[in-house]
């Protein structure tokens, strides 16, 4: 913690505050794109991206998880933002980035007992519905051992868990289009959304196709 706060301390003195740049941000925010992927903090948008300061707009969760736009009634944090990036900032472009080595996919995939997370049990059942034919016991790689909530330990993925993971990116898209504000915009044809999987240990950046297959694109 002491080398996190010792960076806050001095970013005002690493960073040009009187760029052009900095001084836009201080008007108004204008993204690109609103980036929906998990919590998990090996998953950066910006470093993933390069995206500079005031160029995506970030909703993140365990599991990169979309919620029905009527699950909670009146208001959500996701419904909230989601409504904002389009209605307001005019996002065109959404991406749902789900990565390897997930927990929260991990705890689905693997049937981690989660009677001592009841809010993440219950947070996962957004998702779980739609993954049970994907769900139940799986074999793993001889290499890799996981932890109460399907973590992976090793830097080897489960084919199994990828299959989990990407599935419910897809699932994540189909809720998203059911939300009456993206709707509006995709019938509009000014909004297009996107599916990406991240592979923490290699970096590579999987791009779901028009055939819902994910392809990794040449740079």
């Amino acid at each position: 913690m002491k080398a996190l706060l010792d960076r806050a301390r001095s970013f005002k003195r690493r960073v040009d505050f009187e760029s052009d740049e900095y001084r836009k941000l201080a008007v108004g925010q204008f993204p690109e794109a609103l980036f929906i992927t998990c919590s998990d903090s090996r998953v950066i948008p910006a470093l993933i991206t390069g995206a500079r300061p005031g160029e995506i707009f970030e909703l993140r969760n365990a599991g990169n998880i979309v919620p029905p736009h009527d699950a909670y009634g009146a208001a959500s944090g996701e419904a909230a933002t989601i409504e904002y990036a389009l209605e307001v900032l005019g996002v065109q472009d959404i991406v749902v980035c789900g990565h390897s080595h997930c927990g929260a996919m991990g705890a689905l995939k693997y049937g981690a007992d989660l009677t001592g997370l009841p809010r993440v049990d219950a947070w996962l059942d957004y998702a779980r519905p739609a993954l049970e034919p994907v769900l139940g016991d799986a074999t793993g790689s001889d290499n890799t051992s996981r932890d109460s909530t399907g973590r992976d330990s090793a830097s080897s993925e489960d084919p199994a868990l990828r299959e989990v993971v990407q599935l419910n990116i897809r699932n994540q898209l189909a809720v998203l289009r059911d939300y009456p504000v993206a709707r509006q915009q995709l019938d509009a044809g000014r909004l297009r959304l996107h599916g990406w999987y991240y592979e923490i240990d290699t970096g590579k950046v999987h791009e779901l196709d028009a055939d819902g297959d994910f392809q990794v694109h040449g740079s």
